[in-house]
């Protein structure tokens, strides 16, 4: 795997989170030459209960754990330690555990099979208060989480219990032709709602419409 650049910077301290002992190693590894790391815990009550103690920067959270998923895991964190920055680091790629993952509180979201190019410069950006998402996530759910949603003046986000079902399997990546067969309706019948969606929130854009849904929190049915 090709190595991470040096870094000028005062070291960041950073805590692993990966049940898989193996992943905690490739992790040690990568992180260990940039940056200082404080502990490797594999699950998320082991997080919890020494988060305080090794008070990290960033923690780098393995969205599925055993008893507790990465998502509550970084919802309890940031109670517990409002300032430290979480770096989801999933083989999940679908715009429904992006969002969750930034509802949950997280800064930065990158995929396994991208760490060995993306982790210094993920950790080095929510370090300075910026959002991180792998280049590997399909571009128009990065758009939705780099560049939130605003309502245009005017227009309405009361969508039907349809619409959200719609919207959500839109955002979801998801075709009209496999929209139809999910919820046993035609495919003019998706369209039609599709086209009251767009004129509802005054978007015109697969990329708007994910924007929307992240915004509004309804990623899931």
């Amino acid at each position: 795997m090709p190595g991470l650049p040096r870094m000028n910077m005062s070291r960041a301290r950073v805590l692993l989170v990966d049940d898989h002992p193996l992943v905690l190693e490739s992790l040690r590894l990568l992180v260990e030459p940039n940056f200082t790391i404080v502990g490797s815990v594999h699950d998320a009550n082991e997080l919890l209960g020494r988060a305080k103690d090794l008070n990290p920067d960033v923690v780098l959270l393995d969205a599925s754990l055993p008893g507790m998923s990465g998502f509550e895991a970084a919802r309890r964190l940031k109670t517990l330690l409002p300032s430290v920055k979480i770096i989801m680091v999933t083989m999940m790629a679908e715009a429904i555990s992006v969002s969750e993952a930034f509802k949950a509180g997280a800064s930065g979201y990158v995929l396994k099979q991208s760490a060995s190019d993306e982790l210094y410069a993920a950790i080095e950006s929510v370090m300075m208060n910026k959002t991180f998402v792998s280049r590997k996530i399909d571009s128009d759910v990065r758009e939705s989480v780099e560049h939130k949603w605003s309502r245009p003046e005017g227009y309405s986000s009361d969508l039907t219990a349809r619409q959200r079902e719609i919207l959500v399997l839109l955002a979801n990546g998801r075709s009209t032709k496999d929209i139809a067969q999910t919820l046993k309706i035609s495919m003019k019948t998706v369209e039609f709602h599709k086209a009251n969606i767009t004129r509802k929130l005054g978007v015109h854009t697969n990329s708007d419409l994910i924007k929307f849904a992240l915004a509004q929190g309804i990623t899931t049915l």
